[in-house]
């Protein structure tokens, strides 16, 4: 397995250590491998945009080290230039270009020439869908769509390094669809020979992370809080194998402390109530101890006791839920 992406207690600091300077980047390490989607979470402020510019030669590190494909930023920025494709936060562009003009240019920039340069803008244009305003001047479009320029020209030159800040920005559902659909294309290896490519988006949106991303690393105030599988991310939340109901019991029946005395169960959520023909459904989320898969002892008890069951559902866990506990405890 090749690794795209090495950082090494990358470190980046604005303006003086020693005068009320700020610590953006704290000592960050981490490598990014052949086929790998890595969501970067983190609040704002956390550090992300600024360790992205790192990596793509934007900024300089105060100390500390980042290679793409073994080059390294500081010493051979034109070649780790060459390998990485780049979208920005907020799709910056020439506003007064055309997408058409524009992606001329970067073709033109990236050493593209004749009939490769017009397959690959045609490639772009046709992946990202942007064909009906490739001539209409970038300051004219939606959000959604100049975000779509920005990405066909992050992606015109196959790079071997993706990386994104919030890509999905602006979009509506089903752009975001086709977006993460062409994230999992750009990650996957080519079945003609071409090797894998590595990608890494920054994102506020985290069902993106469930939907695209096969690793997470999270940061808060400058340094790494997790690092892990999106399954275990949501393994760490309070809700992990809770088992979400709604029921309907007899008349009396005290069904949340019916369901406390499961020994594996710690608290029981009332997500309220419903009136229904058959009477009144009882919605709830049943919490397990230290993540216990407890739905065979809840499905039990609900057998034992009659109760119509409506609706449940065991969790996986809770995206927010984990970002919020390791953010915050990190301060």
């Amino acid at each position: 397995m090749q690794t795209f992406i090495e950082l090494k207690q990358l470190t980046k600091w604005f303006g003086s250590p020693n005068s009320g300077g700020i610590k953006a980047v704290d000592s960050i390490s981490f490598k990014v491998e052949t086929g790998e989607v890595l969501g970067f979470l983190g609040p704002n402020g956390a550090g992300k945009s600024t360790t992205m510019k790192m990596v793509t030669g934007f900024l300089a590190p105060t100390s500390g080290s980042a290679t793409v494909c073994g080059h390294d930023v500081q010493a051979e920025p034109l070649a780790v230039k060459k390998r990485i494709g780049y979208l920005p936060e907020g799709a910056p562009a020439y506003m007064d270009m055309t997408p058409e003009a524009f992606l001329e240019f970067c073709a033109q920039v990236r050493g593209l020439k004749g009939e490769a340069k017009k397959q690959a803008i045609k490639k772009a244009v046709d992946r990202t869908h942007i064909g009906g305003v490739l001539r209409q001047p970038v300051e004219t479009l939606s959000k959604g769509f100049k975000r779509r320029v920005g990405l066909a020209q992050a992606i015109l030159h196959e790079p071997d390094v993706l990386i994104m800040d919030e890509p999905t920005d602006g979009l509506d559902p089903n752009q975001k669809h086709e977006v993460r659909l062409l994230i999992r294309e750009m990650a996957k290896a080519h079945a003609e020979g071409k090797g894998g490519r590595a990608v890494v988006l920054s994102t506020h949106i985290l069902e993106e992370v469930e939907a695209v991303c096969s690793r997470v690393v999270l940061i808060a105030r400058g340094r790494i809080v997790a690092d892990c599988t999106p399954a275990e991310f949501m393994s760490k939340s309070r809700y992990h194998n809770a088992v979400t109901l709604a029921l309907i019991p007899p008349p009396g029946v005290m069904i949340f402390e019916e369901l406390k005395r499961i020994p594996s169960v710690e608290s029981v959520e009332d997500n309220g109530t419903n009136k229904t023909a058959d009477g009144t459904q009882v919605r709830c989320t049943v919490i397990a101890r230290h993540g216990k898969a407890i739905a065979h002892e809840v499905s039990h008890l609900v057998k034992a006791k009659g109760w119509q069951v409506d609706m449940m559902r065991v969790e996986a866990g809770r995206l927010d839920d984990v970002f919020r506990e390791l953010t915050t405890s990190s301060r």
